[in-house]
């Protein structure tokens, strides 16, 4: 524990559970020791502000309050309620579990680390915050907050995401853990993280553990825990086809893997360099819907990012005859009518149709 004893560690636990037991903010998943609600908020809390969870964390358990109603749900109805709250996999996944749990576990959230493990979209830091806060279990719980704080408080230079990073931020959590009360300790810890321990002009002088902050005494806060360098995001152009008939307009779902499975999108596909939209547009409806296209006007330009990539959407009025026919990469056809709301459309699709008044030919986003 490099020059920290025991009772300094003791002390540091102290001085956090004290600060969290009068400071804590009132979120409603704090409110439960139910493990699948609290399993529920912890994927919801995956790489999403608190701020934006907690409306959908609550329409979520309104919709579906327990593991059974989310299992025997529609994929495309879980994927609805989703909509907007992005990092549309961990949705595919929660499902998937349910599924699992609902079959194999008589509908009660494993409490054995292994099973937790063993479920889709559950990691190390899932596992052990389902362990601690809703069975009690002296487990850890190392999200981004918690390795930030962990970095700071003892100065650690290396890289917390390999291995060497990983052994050390599992022991210093183990060394500090009270035994009975890893729940508290853990959300401690992520709620330092979040208020206190930010990544950018952490509020030191307000910090509960200022006094034990080794980073703090090196004035090496603000550059722990070491950054990666960052990569210019990969662009891609992409061509999309606003097809119209009877006031409605085709859209198609993806199958259900990769970034944006099981979401329902207008018909589009990526343009290859050099080559004219209108050709791009025929090529991927004719392979992926079976239709003969004629393209329009251009009727806009939508841009969206991506965690690791951005696109720029060309946006075409389309006339299309006869039926389509779903081939990879989608699995299912509608013709979506104005109103419409139980279905999860991407983030590109939702901003095409929130500019364009139905039914949309030929008017300019």
């Amino acid at each position: 524990m490099g020059n920290l004893k025991y009772t300094a560690m003791r002390d540091i636990t102290a001085a956090l559970i004290g600060w969290y037991t009068v400071k804590q903010r009132d979120l409603p998943w704090r409110r439960t020791t139910d493990p699948y609600r609290i399993w529920v908020s912890e994927i919801m809390l995956q790489q999403t502000q608190v701020v934006t969870a907690i409306p959908y964390y609550e329409r979520f358990l309104a919709r579906f309050p327990t593991v059974e109603a989310l299992a025997q749900a529609a994929l495309d109805d879980v994927l609805a309620l989703w909509q907007g709250l992005g990092y549309y996999s961990r949705a595919r996944s929660l499902y998937a579990a349910a599924q699992i749990v609902h079959a194999q576990h008589h509908g009660q959230i494993p409490a054995q680390r292994d099973e937790l493990l063993a479920l889709p979209g559950i990691g190390e830091y899932t596992t052990g915050a389902i362990l601690s806060i809703a069975f009690g279990r002296d487990e850890p719980a190392i999200d981004g907050n918690v390795t930030r704080v962990l970095c700071r408080l003892f100065a650690y230079e290396g890289d917390p995401s390999k291995p060497a990073g990983k052994r050390f931020l599992r022991e210093r959590s183990l060394a500090l853990l009270p035994s009975g009360r890893a729940g508290d300790y853990n959300q401690a810890m992520m709620e330092l993280g979040a208020t206190m321990c930010t990544p950018k002009s952490p509020l030191c002088s307000e910090c509960p553990l200022t006094t034990f902050c080794r980073a703090r005494e090196l004035g090496r806060q603000n550059a722990l825990p070491l950054a990666k360098p960052r990569r210019k995001p990969p662009h891609h152009e992409m061509a999309a086809a606003l097809c119209p008939r009877n006031g409605a307009v085709l859209i198609v779902r993806r199958a259900p893997q990769g970034l944006l499975g099981g979401l329902w999108e207008l018909p589009s596909g990526e343009i290859a360099p050099g080559e004219d939209h209108a050709h791009a547009l025929t090529r991927h409806l004719a392979q992926g819907l079976g239709l003969t296209v004629a393209v329009g006007p251009q009727i806009g330009i939508v841009k969206h990012a991506y965690t690791h990539f951005r696109v720029t959407v060309y946006v075409y009025h389309c006339d299309v005859a006869g039926e389509p026919h779903a081939a990879s990469p989608w699995d299912n056809t509608h013709w979506l009518s104005p109103g419409e709301h139980e279905r999860g459309l991407t983030g590109v699709t939702s901003k095409i149709l929130d500019r364009l008044p139905w039914p949309g030919a030929g008017l300019l986003l």
